[in-house]
């Protein structure tokens, strides 16, 4: 029998590697061999003992949310409830998340995951790989990227090693882990499908890798790693017209993860990179009156003053057709490019002028974000700090202010609020922005101060003491 040879063990694994709406995701099996695990003196190529190295840093996750019932807020009063005779009925349900994590820092305990597997909750659990349950903190989320970084006790741990996610090619094979549907650890395998990818509806920032390993819900949070048991993604969504795997997954890059998770840990939230310029999509008039066609490129309305735009040289009217080598199709096109990358990145871009291509260099500041301390806005939100909503809530249709963090121990947590909510109108007046919050709050200074709050999927109301 002839010895097998390098191109023979590569197809094995190309033959073991797993063919895997928009939909985000929450100990390894034994197969049995059918083959002898030694032919003519040559081991079959396995992902075992890879496998053993890896599976160690992937966790489970639990969340669980405590979620307010809305109902008439004089009900909360006991005298109304006896008056009327309406029972004490639960305040609140419990919703309970699963997902998977990665630990990316085994002397700080810092576990990877995903922001929509922890936004909102009150209790958080990982279960490691030998059984033992530990209860986490919440370091930082960035609903925007969908990466969040959780912390657990520093104690036997086991981390993996990031690799760098720029040098991946389509084709490459990769390995997903994670916990499905809450059965346990589970690895699945295939190739990288493709890179790049954007343009899903209802995510943020984007520029996924797209792989055909089996991904399903309850894999969010999980490690994408390479042949050599290193960290190239995390999991993040699929492509699922009935919900289950059909070979399309996403995984957000170590790289973007990575750089997100430094953020996070330094100062709790993530600062991207921005030109400074408002732009909208090239409509099929504004296109025929600029000389091109609609769809390619996004055209400037405005430049603020001193921007990285306005030193370039931008102007209104100019079209913006790529950046760096990302070419541009729309507004979302360029605001997902520019906000991907870092503050003081050096960006080159290509510019339709008066029906002339011209190339321009600017360096990117960073994005501002209008914030606000609860306490200066109304002494019963003391302890929550506001934020104006990010890219991936304003796509969701969402107006009104997030709340980046709670003290704990604070008048905010013991309102009920929680780092992530999404405070969308208060005493069910609409907001649109934290600039309509803060005026609502410090000029009228309500008596009454009942919030609407979106959290997760839902929406309850929140009466201030």
């Amino acid at each position: 029998m002839p010895r097998f040879s390098r191109f023979a063990a590569a197809l094995a694994v190309a033959f073991l590697a797993g063919a895997g709406a928009v939909s985000l995701l929450s100990p390894p099996q034994a197969a049995q061999a059918a083959l002898p695990a030694v032919v003519d003196g040559q081991a079959l190529p396995s992902l075992a003992p890879m496998l053993e190295r890896v599976t160690p840093a992937v966790v489970n996750i639990s969340s669980k949310t405590h979620v307010r019932v809305a109902t008439d807020p004089l009900l909360d009063d006991p005298f109304f409830r006896r008056f009327f005779g309406v029972p004490n009925l639960p305040r609140e349900r419990v919703e309970q998340s699963l997902g998977s994590g990665v630990i990316v820092d085994v002397s700080k305990g810092y576990v990877l995951t995903n922001n929509h597997v922890v936004q909102g909750a009150d209790d958080i659990s990982v279960t490691l790989h030998d059984g033992r349950t530990l209860k986490a903190s919440v370091v930082g989320t960035d609903p925007d990227t969908d990466v969040a970084v959780i912390q657990i006790p520093a104690q036997n741990l086991t981390a993996l090693a990031v690799a760098d996610s720029a040098q991946l090619r389509v084709g490459d094979f990769v390995v997903a882990v994670g916990n499905p549907f809450g059965l346990g650890q589970t690895v699945t395998s295939g190739i990288v499908s493709a890179l790049g990818r954007t343009g899903l509806k209802g995510l943020g920032y984007q520029n996924f890798i797209q792989t055909d390993a089996s991904i399903n819900p309850g894999n969010s949070g999980g490690a994408l790693v390479n042949l050599r048991g290193e960290l190239v993604g995390i999991n993040s969504a699929i492509f699922s017209p009935s919900g289950g795997n059909v070979g399309i997954g996403f995984a957000i890059p170590s790289n973007l993860a990575g750089n997100v998770m430094r953020q996070l840990v330094r100062s709790g939230t993530v600062k991207r990179g921005s030109l400074g310029v408002e732009t909208q999509d090239l409509t099929p008039e504004i296109a025929e009156m600029l000389g091109t066609a609609p769809g390619k490129g996004a055209v400037v309305t405005r430049v603020q003053a001193d921007s990285p735009a306005d030193r370039a040289g931008l102007k209104p009217g100019d079209v913006v057709l790529a950046l760096n080598d990302t070419s541009v199709s729309d507004e979302a096109d360029l605001h997902n490019a520019e906000g991907l990358l870092p503050v003081g990145s050096e960006v080159k871009l290509k510019l339709l002028r008066d029906g002339k291509v011209e190339m321009v260099s600017a360096s990117l500041a960073a994005q501002e974000l209008a914030t606000a301390d609860g306490q200066g806005l109304d002494p019963r939100l003391a302890g929550a700090a506001f934020v104006d909503l990010g890219e991936r809530q304003r796509q969701q249709g969402l107006g009104g202010a997030s709340i980046a963090r709670v003290a704990a121990g604070s008048r905010a947590e013991a309102n009920g609020l929680r780092a992530g909510d999404v405070v969308v109108a208060v005493n069910q007046v609409e907001l649109r922005d934290l600039k309509d919050l803060r005026a609502l709050l410090t000029q009228r200074r309500p008596r009454q101060l009942l919030l609407t709050v979106v959290r997760g999927r839902n929406a309850f109301l929140v009466q201030a003491q």
